[in-house]
């Protein structure tokens, strides 16, 4: 049933709605004020707020604060038997065009060992509209375009609204008991848990849900989790709609992780050889990269630090899965520890997020611990 920034078209309105005269550089310093279609706004340096007017060319306004968003205007009206007008939400992870700073996912699901999460909504009368908590996931570590699984909370339902699908039984997760719903909207399969009755904040597991859709067999633990996202889906008004606060956090180390003491120096290049592959999304401005690291040689690579130079306008910010420096266009990516050891036919991957000038493009060499890989 959502929309959220769906087209390049739209990737591109995105971008541009968030420069506006209310946001410097996509950052809410204090309250904002977007009403762009696809306006967004970044806070704490880690979530990102999106307007995300998608089925309506009616004015939709939010307010961001340093703590999530409230609706000040919707005047979209929806058909009750069908989709919402608009998605207002906050996001931490990979979502369609956009990633979050500093952000580790997508993650696989075998790798997580925690995802924890807390929300706090504000709710009004007199409007037709679901609170919505999603959960994105995806057999790759997909950073753009649609995820095939989207699992939906409804904290709260008001109005003659019901989840994609139809009720397939009921389920008990995090303590609290649901109907539960299955059906796909045409892009993506969907599971929603229905509250009895509106919760208006909780702290929780993320992956207890994520649990229980793979135990229905809708996913495998090979799936990667890709973004968490939290807001309303409005069909008829909504302004006081706000969620106070938004927290998320997943810890993912791997189902057997071999620590590597940081204080270790790296060892010479691979016998054999390495790979690199540089997966970028790039936008006006700026742009996150995943890179992975490929062992293509005989023996195991205990500390690794992985060379190369950016082009020129482009500038590492965060980063996540591995200390990434840089020197004028000089950039040292090592890692963190835990992720040391790239056992012979194995890889590690990390990514960051840049600032850019001018036509993106990609560095065009790479060397591990000084030895030369090829480019995948």
């Amino acid at each position: 049933m959502k929309r959220p920034i769906r087209a390049i078209a739209a990737a591109a309105l995105l971008i541009a709605g968030a420069a506006t005269a209310f946001v410097i550089n996509g950052v809410a310093h204090a309250d904002t004020q977007i009403c762009e279609q696809y306006g967004t706004a970044t806070i704490q340096n880690r979530y990102v707020v999106q307007n995300n007017r998608w089925g309506t060319s009616a004015e939709q306004c939010i307010n961001v604060t340093g703590t999530g968003f409230s609706i000040t205007r919707q005047q979209g009206v929806g058909n009750t038997s069908g989709a919402p007008v608009s998605y207002p939400s906050i996001f931490v992870g990979c979502h369609y065009t956009k990633c979050s700073p500093g952000t580790n996912l997508p993650v696989q699901v075998s790798a997580i060992s925690n995802a924890t999460s807390a929300i706090d909504y504000s709710y009004v009368s007199g409007a037709t509209y679901n609170a919505s908590y999603d959960i994105w996931l995806d057999p790759s570590p997909k950073r753009d375009g649609v995820n095939q699984m989207e699992i939906m909370i409804w904290f709260n339902r008001q109005g003659n609204i019901q989840p994609i699908g139809s009720a397939v039984g009921t389920a008990t997760v995090g303590g609290k008991t649901w109907e539960v719903w299955q059906g796909s909207n045409g892009a993506n399969n969907v599971i929603s848990y229905l509250a009895p009755s509106a919760i208006p904040s909780w702290n929780f597991s993320v992956l207890d849900f994520i649990n229980d859709v793979r135990n229905r067999g809708a996913i495998t633990n090979s799936w990667y989790l890709t973004s968490i996202q939290a807001g309303f889906e409005p069909w008829n008004g909504g302004a006081g709609l706000a969620v106070n606060s938004f927290s998320a956090s997943v810890n993912g180390t791997g189902t057997n992780p071999t620590t590597v003491p940081t204080t270790s120096s790296p060892t010479p290049g691979p016998t054999g050889g390495c790979a690199v592959t540089y997966d970028a999304n790039s936008w006006n401005g700026g742009f996150t990269a995943n890179v992975t690291v490929r062992n293509t040689g005989t023996s195991p690579i205990n500390g690794w630090d992985l060379g190369f130079a950016l082009p020129a306008g482009q500038q590492v910010g965060n980063s996540w899965n591995a200390t990434v420096t840089q020197n004028g266009q000089t950039v040292s990516a090592k890692n963190i520890g835990w992720n040391g050891v790239i056992a012979a036919g194995t890889s590690a991957s990390f990514g960051f997020q840049a600032s850019s000038t001018g036509a993106f493009a990609k560095p065009g060499a790479f060397t591990l611990n000084g030895t030369a890989c090829a480019v995948a």
